[in-house]
């Protein structure tokens, strides 16, 4: 008896669990099939705006030399080294008294020769009636008109070297010829000043500001086929308008033009030079800085764009959700374009009509049952606070794309260049060339500099340390000079790419040996390390 009870006991418990777990199978595929709110926007043709994104160097817009026009010691020099000077300044003063004598000299000599023609003069005018009488000889006559002419000949000499030798003595005193900034005194007080060593120093016009930047020759052949075909709008030169964003990201208040485009490729880079000019009335802008100079004014002519919140980046690429006729949501592979201040321009995967989601993605899966309400689109501008906020904003594609670069690798490696494809390893190392003697870069070496950037955007706990090599030859002190400069230059195109100060890292110059290569005394190493120290 207590065995069937036993038994019919544990029966029951096993039908009361069957029939708990099948009501709890019945209402998951329920829960599941609940629908995801979602807004959603209606994909249209429109004119989306393209600001043009690079990297540009200022520089003055009338630098001129400041040189001695004679021979002689430098007495003083009056202007404040560095300081703003004003066209008419003085500002370095020659040793007057050599000018002087020689200005008292040809007085003078004018004077003696006023002498001579007032004397020459008078013996014409006693000469020319006794031959009129027949008292002299026409021969006389002629001598007398000879000595005259010769005499206001010498008179006139006489006082050109007077003009020479006041011109000469203005000379001494050197003033600035335009307004602007002033450069460090390459003499110094009591040196002796000839036709060889005759430059001083320099003075930068400072107003207007010149943006210098490149365009390599594919993205010139791009412009101008999307501009045949009618896919691009650009207004003539001198209407993109030039937006300037300095080191710390902040917008610059004056907007240029392009002012200068060259016609001819550079042999030695491979691009072709622009010019923007910039009013810079406070003279904030300095020459040599490194900005972003963006171009705003061009138009991507029936483009379909999207906000960026919609797209989503994939092991495979970008994509999109999309809901389809019956409501369900689909992923959509796309290929995005420029990458504006609000829209995402996508070049390929989504066609006119279709309805891309943009929000709460992160709770869809290919399938599943959507709420859609349908937002309209957002209005089409250029969003300024979002390209002044990182190196992503404007035209470029956002960092972690692919990108132009120099020489890279694997540390101490030389490998491919920066922006390698999903699923390679990124170059932790790049290395930077610059000229014989200079500080300044190249167009290779900033795209280069760009890629880095793009790595660190994408890598938050990645450091980056700069560090150059100073020559074993020549003056240590300028070596070390020079190798600072230089890493300071990459550090400065780091910062305006968008790279947080507190990442870099500034080594020491290291000292190279004679086993090293010619060529790497002008090199700056840049090499990223999650554990790069100070």
């Amino acid at each position: 008896m207590m065995r069937a009870l036993h038994v019919f006991t544990t029966g029951l418990a096993v039908t009361v669990l069957a029939t708990l777990g099948g009501c709890h199978d019945k209402q998951a595929p329920e829960a599941a099939r609940a629908p995801v709110n979602v807004d959603v926007v209606d994909v249209a043709l429109r004119d989306v705006p393209v600001p043009f994104d690079y990297v540009g160097q200022t520089e003055s817009s009338q630098q001129v030399e400041i040189r001695a026009r004679v021979n002689g010691f430098l007495e003083k020099r009056v202007y404040q080294e560095g300081a703003m000077v004003h066209q008419g300044d003085v500002m370095f003063v020659m040793d007057r008294k050599p000018f002087e004598a020689a200005l008292d000299a040809a007085r003078a000599e004018m004077a003696q020769q006023k002498a001579r023609l007032d004397t020459a003069q008078a013996n014409l005018n006693r000469v020319r009636p006794l031959v009129a009488k027949n008292a002299l000889s026409q021969k006389d006559l002629d001598d007398s008109i000879g000595q005259q002419q010769a005499a206001a000949a010498a008179l006139e000499q006489a006082r050109a070297n007077v003009t020479s030798a006041n011109l000469n003595l203005g000379y001494t005193t050197i003033t600035a010829p335009v307004t602007g900034l002033s450069s460090f005194a390459k003499k110094q007080d009591g040196s002796y000043i000839d036709s060889s060593n005759s430059l001083l120093t320099y003075v930068a016009k400072l107003d207007p500001m010149w943006i210098n930047f490149s365009l390599s020759e594919n993205e010139m052949l791009q412009l101008r086929a999307q501009t045949a075909n009618g896919t691009l709008k650009l207004p003539p030169l001198g209407g993109l308008e030039a937006l300037i964003v300095l080191a710390d990201g902040s917008v610059y208040p004056q907007r240029g033009h392009i002012a200068f485009q060259d016609a001819a490729l550079s042999s030695e880079t491979g691009t072709y030079l622009i010019r923007a000019a910039v009013p810079n009335p406070t003279g904030s802008l300095r020459p040599g800085q490194f900005v972003r100079i963006k171009l705003l004014g061009a138009q991507r002519s029936a483009a379909i764009a999207v906000p960026q919140g919609a797209v989503m980046q994939g092991s495979r690429g970008e994509y999109v959700w999309t809901v389809d006729k019956d409501g369900k949501a689909q992923q959509r592979a796309i290929e995005a374009g420029e990458w504006n201040g609000n829209d995402w321009v996508v070049n390929s995967g989504l066609q006119v009509g279709d309805r891309v989601v943009i929000n709460n993605a992160m709770r869809l899966m290919p399938g599943a049952a959507v709420n859609a309400r349908v937002v309209p689109l957002p209005a089409a501008s250029v969003n300024i606070a979002a390209i002044a906020g990182g190196a992503a904003g404007g035209g470029g594609k956002p960092a972690g794309q692919s990108g132009a670069g120099a020489t890279t690798g694997a540390a101490g490696q030389n490998g491919a260049g920066a922006g390698a494809p999903d699923g390679a390893t990124q170059p932790a190392h790049t290395e930077l060339f610059f000229a014989v003697g200079s500080a300044s870069l190249d167009r290779e070496s900033a795209d280069a500099l760009a890629a880095v950037a793009r790595q660190l955007a994408s890598s938050p706990g990645t450091r980056v340390a700069i560090s150059g090599y100073t020559d074993a030859t020549g003056s240590y002190a300028d070596n070390v000079k020079l190798a600072a400069a230089r890493a300071t230059t990459v550090r400065s195109a780091l910062i305006v790419a968008g790279v947080d100060v507190a990442r870099i890292d500034m080594q020491r110059p290291a000292r190279i040996v004679a086993t090293d290569a010619p060529g790497k005394s002008r090199r700056v190493d840049v090499t990223l390390s999650p554990t790069t120290g100070g």
